[in-house]
């Protein structure tokens, strides 16, 4: 017998298998060896690269949507101040209507006044407070509306009797009801976001898919539990609707209760410039109203997407050929 063939009888045994033993000698780790040693960490990858391209994608993905708002305001200004500059008068008449650029001087005299930043924090501290318990009973009765017969059939014929009465109806009475005028005009904001929360909360409990509904009950959860984890996030995106719609009718509300009833506020300060015959500040109380009620809006939207990604997933996803 060789060498060659001695030498490998002393290293595989008999029965077949691998003299561990012999493993070294060849340069071969043991078999505990290679499971106690730690296994090799992958290189993290660029944080800045990638935060960067996914930004740009982002920027890419909404700059058409960007552009287009762009344009459209931009097309507004344009044409207001053509129509004011030449003093158009075609049935609409812009011979009094102040030019941008005496609105801008106007903005720029007035943010040095703290008269009107105090009119503008009183008239948002008004807004919030009339539209967060908007929305805790519009959603909660919405939600007992939508989702109990009982419920719905004590509390939603009143509910129909006093929707159809505009807010702007409730000044009056609401001065004789509260104490004072601060107290009136944030329950007139509360009814205007009240009835479109409520509705669209109603509307989003009876959407909700009902096998999803029996299938919760037969898991065995309870019925706290099928509102909480399964009536609201169904109901999440009408709910939002709701807000939304909501909001916008607050503002309307609030601004016809500060120019009937308001000592200060965005309507008071718009309403005191006609009076005074002061056309750039009438355009820019306009122009105030509008951006307050934009950012509002956006919040809202915002807030929704941040509690709904599912939604935007979903979007994602059918957006993909």
């Amino acid at each position: 017998m060789s060498t060659a063939t001695q030498r490998l009888f002393h290293e595989v045994p008999e029965h077949g298998e691998p003299d561990e033993s012999a493993a070294p000698t060849r340069g071969l780790a043991r078999p505990e060896e290679v499971l106690r040693a730690p296994l090799p960490t992958p290189a993290p990858p660029p944080l800045a690269a990638g935060t960067a391209e996914r930004a740009w994608q982002a920027l890419r993905q909404h700059a058409p949507a960007y552009l287009m708002g762009t344009c459209s305001l931009l097309g507004i200004v344009l044409f207001w101040h053509l129509a004011t500059t030449y003093r158009l008068d075609f049935y609409i008449r812009f011979a009094n209507i102040p030019t941008p650029l005496e609105v801008l001087s106007k903005v720029i005299e007035v943010n040095g006044s703290p008269k009107f930043i105090k009119n503008v924090g009183m008239s948002l501290r008004r807004i919030f407070i009339g539209f967060a318990i908007a929305t805790v009973l519009g959603v909660a009765l919405g939600m007992l509306i939508g989702r109990y017969r009982l419920t719905r059939g004590f509390l939603f014929p009143a509910m129909e009797v006093f929707r159809p009465i505009p807010a702007i109806a409730w000044v009056p009475i609401s001065i004789m009801l509260w104490p004072d005028n601060e107290v009136s005009i944030v329950f007139i904001t509360f009814i205007g976001a009240f009835f479109p929360i409520l509705l669209n909360t109603v509307s989003g409990v009876q959407a909700v898919d009902g096998v999803l509904l029996r299938a919760s009950q037969c898991l065995g959860a309870r019925e706290r539990q099928i509102m909480w984890y399964v009536v609201l996030p169904g109901a999440a995106p009408q709910i939002f609707t709701g807000l939304a719609v909501g909001m916008g009718v607050a503002w309307v509300s609030l601004i016809a209760a500060e120019m009937i009833s308001g000592q200060f506020g965005i309507g008071y300060f718009t309403w005191e410039a006609y009076s005074l015959i002061s056309y750039p500040e009438i355009v820019l109380g306009m122009i105030t109203i509008g951006v307050l009620g934009l950012m509002c809006s956006g919040l809202i939207r915002f807030i929704g997407k941040a509690m709904m990604p599912w939604l935007t997933y979903g979007a994602r996803a059918g957006s993909n050929p």
